[in-house]
């Protein structure tokens, strides 16, 4: 089955050892649960060297996709648990998806209409 437009992706990238909170908070907010991915990168707040080697701090990158009527709750959910709105915790960002295949369970009567 092929979902087209009826799903959104929120992407969250924080720093290593943040993940699950970012996931419990996205299942009490009605999540199903969310995929990690780990990941390495700076942002401005994060040059850091040592013995004059710049070091790429480890991330972690949550994938949750949820229905658009979810979106907002989910996410603000995810910005309080993982204090996104503090300089240097990561950042989270919505994509709407133009399809989705393969996630049979996530698919209600109302989605196959």
């Amino acid at each position: 089955m092929i979902c087209e437009g009826c799903k959104e992706l929120i992407v969250t990238i924080v720093k290593k050892g943040w993940s699950q909170q970012v996931i419990e908070a996205s299942r009490r907010a009605g999540a199903s649960g969310g995929t990690i991915i780990p990941g390495r990168g700076t942002g401005i707040h994060e040059m850091q060297t040592l013995l004059g080697l710049r070091i790429e701090p480890e991330k972690e990158i949550i994938l949750t996709i949820v229905g658009p009527e979810q979106t907002d709750t989910i996410l603000e959910a995810i910005v309080s648990a993982a204090e996104l709105n503090k300089p240097g915790n990561g950042i989270a960002f919505v994509i709407t998806l133009a399809k989705v295949a393969g996630r049979v369970h996530m698919f209600t009567k109302e989605d196959e209409e």
